[in-house]
């Protein structure tokens, strides 16, 4: 009940709620356009900017604060086949801020989006849908984190946190558009490179200490499919047990996109993010995005 209460709500705010602008590509797009090919090689990416600016003059009856705010986000791929290998590698970056203006004309500005992504995964043929495979992944971020409103107190930095996985299992892909990765040999590390942050055990550190390492199992799950002309979906799910610490609170990441092509330079796209990490808050998280702008693909 609790599960599918969830879904209608994930689904109830796709359609319905914009929170803040900020476009993503999908992978599965991004390879079918302008790649360059050279010796079993695939290369491309695209670059996204939205902006969007409101203003209320001082006697507007109804209310309002004025605002800004601008997002960018650069997505590459760097990808190698041959028949019985594959070697795929992503990096994603992204930012956004919102500024508003106050009536006294102070200014408040605050991070929307912030994050560094990179992932490789390398894999050989077992046989026809099975792949022996080894996975690294690296996330941290570019800018400090406030906990507004409160802009004084921070709450995070670049490499705090930080979290690196080292994966090796197998790869299950049955077809061009589901991907099963599992691994039952996962190491998990969580950095917090910041004196004060770590001394006070943030993002799951014991206090004092600047890392956290976990043994577990981890399942990746990444599905993209053609909805219709120039609209697709891709949803991708992570779930990390830690066997030495509560084996049965599993980490959830869980990502939807539905991007859409107005055409070759305007793009729209609704995202969700829904996080459940039992080491850092023992409740989900949930992030909606809705965003329409600038992109360019190479």
């Amino acid at each position: 009940m609790y599960m599918r209460n969830l879904l209608i709500i994930c689904v109830a705010v796709l359609l319905f709620n914009s929170i803040h602008a900020q476009v993503i590509e999908t992978e599965n797009e991004l390879k079918k356009q302008n790649i360059d090919t050279l010796s079993g090689w695939a290369f491309g990416g695209v670059t996204n900017i939205n902006f969007s600016q409101m203003h209320f003059s001082e006697n507007w009856a109804a209310g309002g604060q004025s605002s800004y705010t601008i997002n960018g986000i650069l997505s590459l791929f760097s990808n190698y086949k041959t028949e019985n290998s594959s070697w795929d590698n992503n990096l994603d970056i992204g930012y956004g801020v919102l500024t508003q203006l106050n009536k006294e004309g102070e200014n408040s500005t605050q991070k929307t989006d912030d994050k560094i992504e990179f992932a490789s995964k390398y894999g050989e043929k077992a046989s026809e849908h099975w792949y022996y495979a080894a996975l690294f992944s690296f996330k941290s971020q570019m800018a400090e984190g406030f906990n507004y409103p409160d802009d004084s107190t921070v709450i995070s930095k670049i490499f705090a946190p930080a979290y690196l996985i080292g994966a090796i299992g197998m790869d299950f892909k049955p077809n061009k558009d589901l991907s099963i990765f599992a691994a039952p040999l996962t190491g998990k590390m969580t950095i917090v490179n910041d004196d004060t942050l770590s001394s006070n055990g943030a993002f799951g550190v014991d206090p004092g200490q600047k890392s956290r390492i976990e043994l577990g199992g981890f399942i990746k799950i990444a599905y993209s499919k053609n909805l219709m002309e120039n609209v697709s979906l891709q949803t991708k799910i992570d779930l990390f047990s830690n066997y030495l610490n509560r084996p049965e609170k599993v980490d959830i990441n869980w990502e939807i996109l539905i991007a859409m092509k107005v055409n070759k330079y305007i793009s729209a796209n609704i995202s969700t993010n829904l996080v459940y990490d039992f080491d850092v808050i023992d409740e989900l998280q949930f992030k909606e995005v809705l965003g329409i702008g600038f992109s360019y693909q190479f």
